[in-house]
């Protein structure tokens, strides 16, 4: 059953006249009447009753229309939906994100893809930066949002955010008066930190940093999520060494200070295996542009 024959049968039947049907169809009237009888003959149905005067359809017509109408709309839809794609406006992306993301550059990447590519839904998903890798060497994964640096064959990375550091204080603690922290103020304090399977390389190079500007960090505790360790930090229980961007959205009775780690940034990198789909290339191209906004201001 072709289309074309569909589309004469709907025209005809809602136009009632082979003139204006052929007119509405940019076709002349006998290609209009060859289009219906091989329709008709390949049904092997009668679905329109015509003579000289008038044009109606049958009971098999009527029954016949909705149908047909039906077919040419899903049909369309299905052309949209492949020159959609094509162009990468249309699609799922799946993502996988560290938390310290979501008080703002997850939102900014959310608003920005759905203002120039509505259609695309992103399935999103918080986790930790090596099971983010192992998502995306299985295909489980279109991209994530991870701590850098990362190691390993088989993924790129693109640098979105560079974050200086802070430190969570208590806000009687006596770190808590000095506008500046530096490195030597740590020692002898306890100290949570993000634990090294959650961000191995972004944990060694925080240390190794820490060490290299005198700080003698005593260790109270590692944990899973900065959350956590604002949590504790406002129980008193010590202090939390953590990026600026984690520190957005600060619990009661927390006061954040920033720490002179000399030159030293934690990195939020965009992470994938490979950019096989126009929608892939979409969502690459407006966090590029979410960073270069991030940078301009």
């Amino acid at each position: 059953m072709e289309l074309k024959h569909l589309r004469a049968f709907v025209a005809l039947a809602e136009e009632l006249h082979f003139g204006r049907a052929a007119q509405r169809l940019c076709i002349v009237q006998p290609a209009l009447s060859m289009q219906i009888k091989a329709l008709e003959d390949e049904l092997d149905v009668r679905l329109l009753e015509r003579d000289r005067h008038k044009v109606a359809l049958t009971e098999t017509g009527r029954l016949f229309l909705p149908e047909a109408r039906a077919t040419l709309h899903q049909a369309m839809r299905a052309e949209q939906t492949a020159r959609l794609s094509a162009r990468g406006e249309i699609g799922t992306l799946r993502i996988a994100f560290v938390s310290s993301v979501l008080p703002k550059l997850l939102p900014t990447l959310i608003r920005s893809m759905h203002a120039r590519y509505p259609l695309i839904t992103l399935e999103l998903k918080d986790m930790p930066t090596p099971d983010q890798i192992a998502a995306l060497h299985s295909n489980q994964l279109d991209f994530g949002l991870v701590r850098l640096p990362v190691t390993g064959a088989g993924v790129e990375t693109r640098l979105v955010l560079e974050e200086s550091f802070v430190v969570a204080l208590p806000d009687d603690h006596p770190l808590a008066a000095q506008p500046l922290i530096r490195p030597s103020d740590l020692s002898g304090c306890p100290a949570f930190v993000l634990a090294r399977r959650y961000a191995p390389g972004f944990h060694d190079e925080m240390l190794v940093a820490l060490k290299h500007e005198g700080a003698d960090l005593e260790i109270a505790q590692e944990l899973g999520e900065f959350s956590t360790m604002l949590a504790l930090v406002s129980a008193g229980l010590g202090i939390g060494v953590i990026p600026a961007e984690a520190a957005i959205a600060l619990p009661p009775r927390v006061t954040a200070r920033p720490l002179d780690l000399a030159n030293h940034r934690a990195g939020i990198g965009l992470a994938y295996a490979h950019l096989d789909s126009a929608a892939k290339r979409a969502l690459l191209g407006v966090m590029e542009q979410c960073a270069r906004d991030a940078r301009a201001k």
